[in-house]
């Protein structure tokens, strides 16, 4: 009677641990998501912000001829605070997705043994 009950205690933790794993699968695959989900929506903005800075070099190089080049000047600085500011936030987005896939992996690791 004992040994029957000793295996099937033993089928219990095997299972219960199956289930947590699978769980932290899910968490794990819902988390890469996400982390995949920001990336694309950082690029599509870059890619926006790039096509918008075009336009507005294009039209800065039509406004030299009835603005003058001081008005251009200043537009032309603006743009380049711009780029910078979009060079920092890209910075952060891909450290923090680095971060989290990081953690994600620890978690992964951790589930596993």
């Amino acid at each position: 009677m004992s040994g029957k009950s000793n295996n099937s205690s033993i089928y219990r933790s095997s299972s219960s641990t199956s289930s947590d794993s699978s769980s932290s699968n899910i968490v794990v695959v819902v988390a890469a998501v996400v982390v995949l989900v920001v990336v694309v929506v950082v690029v599509v903005v870059l890619v926006v912000l790039a096509v918008a800075v075009l336009i507005i070099l294009t039209a800065a190089a039509g406004l030299i001829l009835v603005v003058g080049v001081e008005v251009v000047a200043v537009v032309v600085v603006v743009i380049k605070v711009a780029e910078v500011v979009l060079e920092v936030v890209l910075v952060v987005v891909v450290v923090v997705a680095v971060i989290v896939v990081e953690v994600i992996v620890v978690v992964v690791v951790g589930g596993v043994q």
